[in-house]
């Protein structure tokens, strides 16, 4: 498996997480918006190993702007479950690409 997908299908996880409406806002709050920092370093390291290995980063950028906005209550909420959406599926549809051609 790429690197790429392995950082998307964790991103996608923590992106879906944070998107659980009282309790991924609550905890963002309470670490003082830290994880957004952590998220928007995530999208940009999961970014530039796509563009390596020439893999979609629709995702990495939705969630670049996602860690950008999320601080905005109930749009980042539906920003980071768009962003896991997104991640979350290239990350299954570069595993299935990688399994059929193994």
């Amino acid at each position: 498996m790429k690197i790429s997908t392995i950082l998307k299908w964790i991103s996608g996880g923590l992106e879906a997480f944070w998107g659980i409406p009282l309790v991924g806002g609550t905890i963002i709050l309470g670490l003082y918006w830290l994880p957004l920092v952590f998220m928007f370093i995530l999208h940009i390291v999961t970014l530039v190993f796509s563009l390596i290995e020439r893999k979609k980063f629709h995702g990495s950028i939705m969630g670049i702007v996602t860690s950008c906005l999320a601080w905005i209550p109930f749009l980042g909420m539906i920003m980071h479950i768009l962003t896991a959406i997104f991640l979350l599926i290239d990350a299954y549809q570069a595993q299935k690409e990688n399994n059929e051609f193994a």
